[in-house]
């Protein structure tokens, strides 16, 4: 999911032959989930209809503090309404006059009054010919919106309309887009931190076709990923065989199948990972050997002895290697005597915490949609989680482990 969903952006649209792009750029805007609302000059009706752009956004375009057809009933485009509305604005095309307009404070049109209005973060992507973005006017315009809190989104070099070829291009509409995630991303809390976790189960073959394995999802595992992604955070996800439908968007994935190759996956990604949440089934046991090929039913005898050896434990490799910048959280699914357990854990592993499951309740456990958890912590306190989505779930969990372990400070 896209940073800007659901986001409520202004465009600013000013008159530049760059304004074809506004086009490109509301539905770029729209496809990564924000509400879009267009306000463009007199000028840059030149360029692009309001027509065009309200068909886009699915919302009127404003141009002036009255419309005509507004003049009958008294009613007025309010600059101070649609500049505490937004999340964001940006004006793309910025063209030099705009510019000018925007570094003196000048307000004879409906965007600069917006603008002036506006209490988000602002951004504007100039575009003008190569002499004109070279002009020391331009250049300290520019640098006086920056000291003011201005994002500029940085013209691009190559074939201008004049027929020149310079820099003045408006920056790409996905380049547009991109600039405002990046920023986005910046603001939060788990912005430039790796977060690892691994999920679902693993399967330990007895021969091509068979193997020991359970019913894990992974979908809790995906809830906390999916919960640090949109918080910024730099995620690694260490999969097992699923065939849940996981949100996975903006995430990195490694599909493993067995509990070797998990351990490998996580000892290679562990080191420089600042909260990592073991929550993967993985099978306690494997076959000492795998049949090269499919064990058939033997007439002789009705039973059939397969040699198991132990899995690797991942949370204990972990919990060996963990360092004062790695916070280790592990999960515990028991059956009974689960607190004992899971403080056992917390303690046997050298982990940060323990989210305990506790298997007999309804809607808690291996692929349900739901969960209800108990969370012990090193520092001796202990949270619980009642029954919800594993969705929200996650996110709580997730704000729980910034929480006690400092790591939007860290």
């Amino acid at each position: 999911m896209s940073l800007l969903y659901n986001r409520k952006v202004l465009l600013g649209v000013s008159g530049s032959i760059a304004a074809y792009k506004s086009a490109h750029l509301v539905r770029e805007l729209i496809k990564r989930g924000a509400e879009v609302q267009v306000v463009i000059t007199d000028a840059a009706k030149d360029f692009v209809t309001p027509l065009t752009l309200s068909t886009l956004s699915t919302r009127p375009v404003y141009s002036a503090f009255i419309e005509d057809e507004q003049k009958a009933y008294g009613v007025w485009n309010n600059h101070v309404e649609m500049g505490l509305w937004a999340d964001l604005m940006v004006i793309a095309p910025a063209s030099s006059n705009t510019l000018s307009k925007m570094a003196t404070g000048a307000c004879d049109n409906l965007l600069t009054a917006v603008y002036l209005s506006a209490k988000c973060p602002v951004f504007a992507a100039p575009a003008m010919d190569l002499d004109m973005y070279a002009n020391g006017a331009t250049s300290d315009n520019i640098k006086v919106l920056e000291q003011r809190g201005v994002g500029i989104i940085d013209s691009d070099y190559g074939e201008l309309a004049s027929g020149l070829v310079g820099k003045g291009r408006m920056a790409e509409p996905e380049a547009i887009a991109d600039h405002l995630e990046e920023y986005l991303s910046s603001t939060l809390p788990l912005y430039g931190k790796k977060v690892l976790i691994n999920a679902g189960p693993t399967h330990e073959h007895l021969d091509p076709v068979r193997f020991l394995g359970n019913n894990s999802s992974g979908k809790m595992g995906a809830a906390i990923a999916a919960a640090a992604r949109d918080l910024g955070g730099n995620v690694h996800l260490v999969l097992g065989p699923t065939q849940a439908a996981l949100d996975l968007k903006g995430i990195k994935v490694t599909r493993v199948t067995s509990a070797d190759d998990m351990l490998s996956a996580m000892v290679s990604e562990f080191t420089d990972s600042s909260l990592t949440v073991c929550c993967a089934a993985v099978s306690d046991y494997k076959p000492v050997s795998q049949a090269e090929h499919k064990i058939k039913k033997s007439d002789e005898g009705n039973s059939l002895t397969i040699s198991l050896e132990k899995t690797p434990d991942i949370l204990s490799t972990l919990g060996k290697m963990k360092g004062d910048g790695n916070f280790l959280v592990g999960f515990a699914l028991e059956t009974r005597d689960g607190e004992s357990y899971a403080k056992q854990k917390l303690i046997k592993k050298n982990a940060s915490a323990i989210v305990l499951n506790t298997l007999g309740k309804e809607g808690v456990g291996f692929e349900t949609d739901t969960n209800e958890v108990s969370v012990y912590t090193v520092t001796g306190k202990t949270f619980s989680f009642p029954l919800t989505s594993k969705i929200a779930l996650g996110k709580s969990l997730l704000e729980l482990f910034m929480s006690e372990f400092n790591l939007s400070d860290a």
